[in-house]
């Protein structure tokens, strides 16, 4: 973990809710996809963790959604400057995702899949993604996937875009080696209970340190509680144990 000013050069609207924004400064504690990072915000106590889209050398990219006081906050930024601790959370394993695994994101647990999936191409692998989301005006990053390569699906729950249903409708089409997840619980439970091989989840918790010491985030696992900020945000699907 490291903590690092970072400059920001453009904020963007990709939605009515969601925008992407790029900042630069120094990324050499993000070593990995599926990291986070955890910002300061003027008039807030607590840190926002956002999960990060991509980052080269000197430039992040943040895609996030407007829920709160803090991003609004962030939406509305036009330049200026961020505090941000760097390099957070464990992030996915590729060593593990044989020739043609299969990516699943629902709504903003869509962007950390997206430098997932341009490692995994590089890796040689064939990547399938699938991209849930309510309404035809949610979707985003659609065109950005299509981009890296990878095969892309996108569900909508009202079928007013792509496969009508969710993640796992699309998911059951499909033949894969091995599966990365993000996104709401419930869509996580059901890809669990639908998919065929293991793969591993992102969990998208409520953080009050983000860093490990508050226990705030902690979730329960065949082995104890861990925390999703320290020891995740990433489980396999074998130490996963959910509530009834």
């Amino acid at each position: 973990m490291k903590q690092r000013v970072f400059t920001v050069a453009a904020n963007e609207r990709l939605t009515d809710t969601v925008y992407r924004m790029t900042l630069h400064g120094d990324t050499s504690a993000i070593t990995g996809p599926g990291q986070f990072v955890n910002i300061k915000l003027e008039g807030n106590y607590l840190r926002r963790p956002i999960s990060v889209c991509d980052c080269t050398d000197d430039v992040l990219t943040l895609v996030y959604k407007v829920v709160g006081k803090g991003t609004a906050q962030m939406a509305a930024m036009n330049g200026g400057e961020l505090d941000i601790l760097t390099g957070l959370g464990n992030g996915y394993d590729t060593a593990l995702s044989g020739d043609s695994p299969l990516l699943l994101g629902g709504g903003v647990g869509v962007p950390p899949l997206y430098m997932l999936a341009k490692q995994l191409i590089a890796q040689g692998k064939r990547v399938s993604v699938v991209l849930g989301f309510n309404t035809k005006n949610e979707v985003f990053y659609e065109e950005e996937f299509r981009a890296l390569g990878a095969d892309v699906t996108v569900t909508t729950v009202d079928g007013s875009y792509g496969v009508k249903g969710f993640v796992t409708d699309a998911m059951k089409e499909k033949t894969y080696s091995y599966f990365y997840t993000c996104g709401p619980e419930p869509m996580l439970k059901a890809v669990y209970r639908t998919s065929s091989t293991s793969g591993q989840f992102s969990f998208e918790e409520r953080m009050g340190c983000g860093f490990g010491a508050c226990m705030g985030c902690s979730c329960k696992t065949i082995t104890g509680y861990k925390r999703i900020c320290k020891d995740g945000p990433v489980l396999e699907k074998e130490e996963i144990k959910w509530d009834a």
